[in-house]
């Protein structure tokens, strides 16, 4: 049952919905407020937990619609055995109620038609394989004599009356059947339809039982042809001398009644609800003569008088029989011939052959088991409801009813849990690694592919960027590797090989919490479903029970076992319980993310289409050419600018060199960046079928790469001077390895451009870009970057006697080593004792190493003077 199953109106549960939803996110936002929890935390851990909100009271309302989607597709391909959830009171409920009703009806309708033209063939072959057989012999000259021409006739006559039958069925069923009522004395018309029955020969009796001057409103045509039908089955299924009663009489207050009773072996209770089917139960065998439509006639004949027709029960105390009753007004209801109707259509004005509502079809039998072809999980799969995301995400990610996985949902919380007792309340160290390790083998247990060199490589990667968090106690570094290392899990995961896809693969990572709400209920319902749910929800309370109240009682009672739970357990205070559920939540939620992005990734990377080079060469040569003719005024400028000194400079800029070198950096890291999309782009749109195409290529981005590689080295040359003359930052070295990234992409780029074709397509520069960056990190991870910034600052120092302590107090632990080796004044103004209190889940080689001290200011023993006065400090450009 669905919390919202019982409202009984699709606008109020929306309007429930809405309001649920914001009263959530409000109460959980302002908890997150409260609590102090970062933004970049409960933004996101608050619009989850609205999503799931919104997931589990919306579970039922639009489903229905779905599954009427697909069953409605299940039954234009004729399959009417279909059926869909509609236990809601909402309109949607009704509406799959009525849907319901309307594919057993069809599903009714269409089982008659295939009856009925089965059995139309089965009794238009009886009569014309008799006459077959006798204009053959007439042909050959045999059985001439009368006998025989009289039994082609009785075939003949045979299939005159089918013929009409179906014609009658087909004009009642299409309303053009007309009714021309007028007075008909009930008496005179039963005794001409029993003489009309008696013509037939058959040996039994007939009785009448009619009121004197019993006279009706009817048309005497459809009334007489209604009154033979029934007499005509009588007489065929009563025995050898049976007796056959045709009785009539009045029914207050406007109605009169018929009845026929035989001697024959009567009709099944199971059976009289589809007798008056077309070749129903009671149809005549071939040698009786009948056609099998003699009851469908009657009912459709009863339904133009505005009557019912039913076998009944035959009267007490009278031996065993047919009893038929037809209960019918003494002046019919008006009745509009629909004459603009084809026997076909299906706005028929007449009732048409399924079932009475009372007497409901039997429902369809099952197929014959065939030999599946399909596993039982791409069934499954197939049979799936579509969600309303598979809309919104469309072919780019495709769910496909990907099987739910439990053990990665268990991992997700085991990742979660940990992330909400290690991580708050603590600096980056050995519980971030175990977080992260922890969520990693999630992610990587949910890939689909965990062979190739690639996800090897990824996963050694993120192992080693991961412990960059227990080496360095630098927050920049840390969080550049942390994030770093998601990305190379997350792209081995989705097979990213473009840089593009690179790119799609950081987007799809949010997206997938939302791509992947589908897969959570299905993995949630793969226990649930199997009736393990709720084992699952009272064994795990019961656990939890367990662990906290014989936990506590043993850890109070015991020293020792205190002791150790104050040692390995985090200390969960009201205080900080708030802001641990909020990182539990985000935690699992981003794992399970990833997780669903490793077990379902996007189609980032389509097939490479092959672009159309231009018709001439001047088309990308003209370009290219440009730039490479801007790149070389710059080159002439600088080597200007190089050789003529700062007298130069001054004079024409009016700038030092140290401001010119610093003025331009921003420009030449991204012209160097847009390098790379021109020869990109040159690369694609180029001809190369012919050596002359090949070699101009070659030549221009050739030239073009040289260039670009000058620039970086004189954007690395520039920065150099700016940071001899202002001093080492970490940004400053950031940006002289990002440029010299950019440099290496630049020669990547080009040998992919000259041999893409010959060196898979090209496509392995991004996954070369992406490991080349992620070595980068690492590279600058082992030097201890804040310890290298330090120690050049130092040597500046003892070099120019310029330092900026303000500068080097705001380093990492990992720079007291090197701060260190300043003489005792300096030393006192960048290094201070470490009153910070850990335990070893916050374990870091940095902090060990710093052995107690920590960068920040130490006044001079017994001086109150103020800091900026008695530490020498420098004015500096801001990075």
């Amino acid at each position: 049952m669905t919390p919202l199953e019982r409202v009984s109106s699709i606008k109020v549960k929306l309007g429930l919905l809405v309001a649920a939803s914001a009263l959530v996110a409000a109460v959980v936002a302002s908890l997150g407020r409260v609590a102090g929890v970062s933004p970049w935390i409960s933004i996101p851990v608050t619009i989850g937990i609205a999503l799931a909100v919104t997931q589990l009271l919306a579970a039922g309302m639009t489903s229905p619609l779905r599954q009427m989607t697909l069953a409605a597709r299940r039954m234009a391909r004729g399959d009417y055995s279909v059926s869909v959830p509609a236990v809601g009171a909402d309109e949607v409920g009704q509406l799959g109620r009525a849907f319901n009703t309307m594919a057993s009806d069809l599903g009714a309708v269409d089982r008659q038609r295939r009856d009925l033209v089965a059995n139309v063939s089965h009794e238009l072959r009886t009569p014309l394989a008799a006459l077959t057989v006798v204009l053959e012999n007439l042909v050959d000259g045999v059985g001439s004599e009368p006998a025989a021409l009289q039994t082609a006739l009785g075939q003949a006559e045979r299939l005159s009356r089918l013929v009409e039958d179906l014609l009658d069925l087909a004009r009642v069923d299409a309303g053009k059947a007309p009714l021309s009522t007028a007075s008909v004395d009930l008496g005179p018309l039963l005794e001409a339809c029993v003489a009309e029955v008696r013509a037939n020969g058959r040996p039994v009796s007939y009785e009448i039982d009619v009121p004197v001057s019993l006279v009706v409103d009817a048309d005497a045509d459809r009334l007489s042809q209604l009154v033979v039908n029934l007499l005509d089955n009588a007489s065929r299924h009563s025995p050898r001398g049976g007796v056959v009663t045709v009785r009539a009489g009045l029914d207050e207050p406007d109605g009169y009644h018929l009845e026929v009773l035989d001697s024959g072996p009567g009709v099944p209770v199971a059976d009289r609800g589809r007798v008056f089917e077309p070749f129903g139960t009671l149809s005549a065998s071939g040698e009786g003569g009948g056609t099998g439509l003699g009851l469908a006639i009657a009912r459709w004949v009863t339904d133009l008088h505005g009557g019912s027709i039913a076998f009944l029960d035959p009267f007490p105390g009278a031996a065993a029989g047919a009893r038929v009753r037809v209960d019918l007004p003494l002046r019919p209801p008006a009745r509009t011939v629909a004459s603009h109707l084809t026997p076909t259509h299906e706005e028929s004005q007449m009732p048409t052959t399924t079932p009475p509502a009372a007497e409901p079809a039997e429902p369809a039998k099952p197929a014959e088991p065939v030999a599946p072809t399909t596993t039982p999980a791409d069934a499954k799969a197939a049979d799936a409801t579509p969600s309303v995301l598979d809309d919104i995400f469309g072919t780019y990610w495709p769910d496909s009813g990907v099987v739910g996985r439990f053990g990665l949902f268990i991992g997700a919380v085991v990742a979660g849990l940990l992330g909400g007792l290690l991580i708050p309340d603590r600096n980056a160290g050995l519980g971030t690694v175990v977080v992260m390790l922890a969520a990693g083998g999630v992610v990587m247990m949910a890939g689909k592919e965990r062979r190739g060199w690639f996800p090897i490589v990824c996963y050694v990667l993120f192992t080693l960027l991961s412990a960059v968090a227990v080496l360095r106690d630098a927050e920049w570094i840390v969080a550049l590797c942390l994030l770093t290392a998601v990305a190379v899990l997350l792209c081995a995961s989705t097979r990213a090989k473009t840089l593009l896809g690179i790119m799609l693969t950081g987007i799809s990572w949010p997206l997938a919490g939302l791509r992947g709400i589908p897969w959570l209920g299905r993995t949630l319902t793969s226990v649930s479903g199997k009736g393990h749910g709720a084992a699952v929800a009272r064994t795990t309370v019961l656990s939890l029970l367990g662990l906290v109240i014989f936990g506590l009682l043993f850890t109070t009672a015991d020293a020792v076992l205190g002791s150790w739970v104050d040692k390995f357990v985090p200390d969960v205070r009201p205080d900080t319980f708030a802001a641990r559920i909020f990182m539990t939540v985000f935690v699992f939620g981003v794992v399970l993310a990833a997780a669903y992005l490793a077990v379902n990734p996007p189609r980032i990377d389509r097939d490479e289409r092959t672009s159309q080079p231009v018709a001439n060469r001047y088309e990308w040569l003209a370009p290219v050419g440009v730039v490479v003719a801007v790149f070389a005024a710059f080159l002439v400028a600088q080597a200007t600018a190089v050789f003529g000194g700062e007298d130069y400079l001054r004079k024409t800029t009016g700038l030092t060199y140290a401001e010119y070198v610093h003025q331009g950096f921003g420009q030449l890291t991204v012209a160097t960046a847009l390098t790379l999309l021109v020869i990109w782009a040159a690369a694609r749109k180029a001809p190369v079928q012919t050596a002359a195409d090949r070699l101009w290529l070659r030549v221009a981005l050739g030239l073009l790469a040289a260039e670009a590689l000058v620039v970086v080295g004189s954007a690395l040359y520039r920065m150099h001077l700016y940071q001899e003359a202002y001093g080492f930052t970490q940004l400053r070295m950031l940006v002289d390895v990002f440029e010299a990234w950019l440099g290496l992409l630049v020669i990547a780029g080009l040998v992919a451009a000259v041999t893409g074709t010959a060196i898979g397509g090209g496509l392995w520069l991004g996954r070369f870009a992406l490991v080349s960056g992620a070595v980068a990190l690492l590279g600058i991870a082992a030097i201890n970057p804040d310890a290298w910034i330090a120690e050049h600052n130092v040597s500046r120092y003892e070099e120019t006697g310029k330092i900026d302590t303000d500068f080097l107090r705001g380093l990492s632990d990992d720079a007291v080593p090197a701060l260190e080796e300043l003489p005792d004044d300096l030393r006192r103004c960048v290094l201070g004792p470490n009153d910070r209190e850990g335990d070893w889940l916050e374990w870091n080689l940095g902090r060990q190493r710093a052995d107690g001290l920590t960068p920040g200011y130490n006044p001079p023993i017994g001086s109150e003077a103020d800091p900026a006065a008695v530490c020498p400090n420098e004015s500096r450009y801001i990075d």
